[in-house]
């Protein structure tokens, strides 16, 4: 059978990355390695990542649907696999606290059609997306060594592969399987301490949707149990306020960074609105 393209609509998409059902939230998880690609150089594994996220759906007045979520990824020793709290590196020779990714929150709106691949009875959802703006770090002489660059240019190629008779049937709310395929091409980290070093970081990851929390990696079931316990949940409304990115964070706890503290911080929104 040929592969074709075939039209879903919001409503049928959202059982893909979240539930129909508002009150239930939906997890994803991934792992994989982030390369350096140096200019004349050969490539270097840098480290090993783990990550989730937690999200839920709620439909709009107009027909569409809120998409809110958080997510959290680790970057890990590529030899041991554990949690790096610091990092040489390896063409300054300086060590640097490592900032692990916790994006807090991660919002879009669902409307429209979402077209998708389909052979046999599977449908895959390709997104390539090209991020560019102002980099936000870039007017702040602090940051000059971090991340100077005036433009954020990244490439996101994501493809979400679903069993195609979920998605036709009415009476499920979401999906019962999913696979994940991510991959990433992006400026180094400005918590690298790279400055303006040629170079670029290659994500290469995959993952899955899962029934619950117990079935996340115990590393992400340890640290969200014991340090960051607000992304046990999805926020249960859309929060008003910007998405949170690596660089946003990095200029928020830049002072954290510079006396060396534990990443992700602690989270003390014990009140937030939408925290359950």
């Amino acid at each position: 059978m040929m592969t074709s393209v075939r039209e879903f609509d919001a409503k049928t998409f959202v059982k893909v990355r979240a539930s129909l059902e508002p009150s239930e939230q939906s997890w994803l998880t991934w792992s994989g390695s982030l390369y350096a690609l140096v200019p004349g150089q050969k490539r270097k594994r840098l480290f090993n990542i783990v990550g989730m996220s937690v999200s839920r759906c709620i439909p709009s007045k107009d027909g569409g649907w809120e998409f809110t979520s958080r997510e959290l990824t680790y970057y890990l020793d590529p030899s041991t696999n554990g949690v790096l709290q610091q990092w040489e590196n390896p063409w300054t020779g300086e060590a640097v606290p490592v900032m692990h990714v916790a994006n807090n929150p991660v919002q879009s709106y669902f409307e429209g059609q979402f077209p998708a691949y389909v052979d046999r009875d599977f449908a895959t959802f390709v997104f390539d997306i090209f991020p560019t703006y102002p980099n936000p770090l870039a007017e702040d002489e602090r940051f000059v060594g971090y991340s100077p660059n005036p433009t954020y240019q990244a490439v996101e190629l994501f493809k979400l592969t679903v069993p195609l008779a979920d998605l036709l049937n009415p009476a499920i709310n979401s999906v019962s399987q999913l696979y994940l395929c991510w991959d990433r091409i992006g400026p180094w980290l400005p918590w690298m301490k790279m400055g303006d070093r040629p170079g670029h970081l290659i994500y290469s990851a995959w993952g899955s949707k899962v029934s619950d929390f117990t079935q996340l990696p115990q590393l992400l079931q340890d640290e969200i149990n014991t340090r960051v316990p607000l992304y046990r949940n999805a926020p249960q409304s859309l929060l008003d306020r910007e998405d949170m990115t690596s660089w946003r964070y990095f200029q928020q706890h830049f002072d954290a960074y510079l006396t060396g503290e534990i990443f992700p911080l602690p989270d003390l929104e014990s009140q937030e609105s939408g925290n359950d």
